[in-house]
């Protein structure tokens, strides 16, 4: 049987249909196709002076999904010359570590070249692995690239982090992912060109949006509209309820685990301190709309009613926990709306840290002076043998004394010289709470003064 030649056109070649996803397709080979990053790639920044230079050195980059990560490592390795090695942290492991840097030799000593091993989600190595590769880091055996949308503080050993400069790259603007939308709608031999497919500026600017600043992601959109698009006599085009359709299930960004989701979480605990409940408003929707749990919002913002307003407005604990059981009776959406009144009423309320402040510093002279006795006084005595060894001697019960008050009366350790912790701030019911302190302490100061002169005069005596 004679079997005829069969010539397999290269995964490039226009003829035939590429099978890779459109925004891979759509990567641009050069930094004069590069969408974004101006601030670390328009002419004379760094890194497009090194790159220019054909210099590279081991660094982070570190940035939301779909801002050019690892295409910019890509077109790095081409301008300096260097051979281009991608591993994905959660795929690969020290075997394949060990692979590429023997490869990273063979072309060191064959041509002489570079070798950029590029690790994809470097965050996901934990340190053994991130270790298995340093040594050749040093030794310049590999060009180490990271990508990671994780802090790297956080994520990366020191030994590494010290070795490799931090690149921070921004979301894309809603304008450079339009560009990137019709680059790929006009390109016919790597985009959408040959299928005549017609978006209007408006439906554009909605994929842009919906995108929340990724790239990749409104190439996926661009992608499912395609699929649902409608032949008319003008051309290719996307229906409106089609179109809803792909952009209805997408969420703003909100990693429920990384860096988003606690600067998020942080933002909206300073817009409540610093009593804007329009930004605390919009950080809330921004959690509940990336999908964040609402059951935790809700027990952080009971911590807010006592970190931040305290006693200045008791009734803000008791409202944020009415709040917390209002959603899990409901659920959402209807028990977010209690949330969010919560919020509010916070960031409305008048602000007090003083118990907060006091709290840790209490905390601090218990770590500091150890396990202090407590004072017979104030001894609890249940049995006969602990009255007889003078348990609860001479303590003064309070509902007693004039006013249910026993000025001049001590509650600290024997070893310790009474501390004064809780500051009542000017705000809210706070302001009376001062008063009435105040006026308590200068019962005790009369009481100290009088129990000294009829000591003095005892004395005397």
């Amino acid at each position: 049987m004679q079997i005829a030649d069969v010539t397999i056109p290269e995964p490039d070649d226009p003829r035939d249909d590429d099978p890779r996803p459109l925004a891979d397709r759509m990567r641009p080979d050069s930094l004069e196709g590069f969408v974004g990053q101006a601030h670390l790639l328009a002419p004379g920044k760094p890194l497009r002076l090194l790159v220019e230079g054909g210099s590279l050195h081991s660094m982070v980059l570190w940035g939301p999904p779909g801002t050019g990560k690892t295409t910019l490592a890509r077109i790095m390795s081409v301008r300096c010359n260097a051979r281009f090695i991608a591993l994905s942290a959660v795929m690969a492991g020290v075997k394949d570590i060990r692979a590429a840097v023997e490869a990273a030799r063979g072309v060191r000593d064959l041509e002489g070249r570079r070798t950029v091993l590029f690790l994809d989600e470097v965050h996901r190595f934990n340190k053994a692995q991130q270790d298995a590769f340093l040594p050749y880091v040093e030794d310049g055996t590999l060009v180490f690239i990271g990508a990671t949308t994780e802090n790297p503080s956080f994520e990366l050993n020191k030994a590494l982090l010290s070795r490799a400069r931090v690149y921070v790259l921004k979301r894309l603007e809603d304008k450079e992912i339009v560009l990137l939308l019709r680059r790929a709608l006009e390109d016919s031999s790597r985009g959408m060109g040959r299928l005549g497919l017609q978006l209007d500026e408006i439906q554009l600017e909605m994929m842009a949006a919906a995108a929340d600043g990724d790239g990749r992601r409104a190439l996926g959109f661009l992608e499912l509209c395609a699929e649902l698009a409608e032949s008319r006599p003008d051309g290719l085009r996307v229906p409106e309820t089609a179109l809803a359709d792909v952009l209805g299930g997408a969420r703003r960004r909100f990693d429920k685990r990384g860096e988003d989701f606690f600067d998020q979480i942080s933002a909206l605990h300073k817009a409540v301190r610093g009593s804007n409940p329009d930004a605390a408003l919009y950080w809330l929707c921004r959690m509940l709309d990336g999908g964040c749990d609402p059951v935790y919002v809700a027990r952080r913002v009971v911590r807010m009613a006592s970190e931040d307003i305290g006693n200045a407005d008791p009734r803000a604990v008791a409202l944020t926990l009415d709040a917390w059981d209002a959603f899990l009776r409901l659920g959402s959406p209807e028990g977010d709306l209690a949330i969010a009144q919560a919020v509010v009423y916070l960031a409305c309320a008048p602000k007090s840290n003083a118990v907060y402040s006091a709290y840790k510093a209490a905390m601090a002279d218990v770590h500091e002076k150890g396990s202090l006795e407590v004072p017979m006084h104030l001894r609890n005595a249940p049995t006969r043998l602990m009255k007889q060894l003078g348990y609860g001697k001479g303590y003064r019960y309070a509902h007693e004394e004039s006013g249910a008050f026993a000025a001049g009366e001590t509650y600290f350790p024997d070893d310790m010289a009474p501390v004064t912790y809780y500051h009542p701030v000017p705000r809210g019911l706070e302001i009376r709470i001062a008063e009435k302190l105040e006026h308590l302490r200068k019962l005790d100061r009369e009481a100290s003064g009088s129990a000294r002169g009829n000591a003095k005069s005892g004395h005397d005596d």
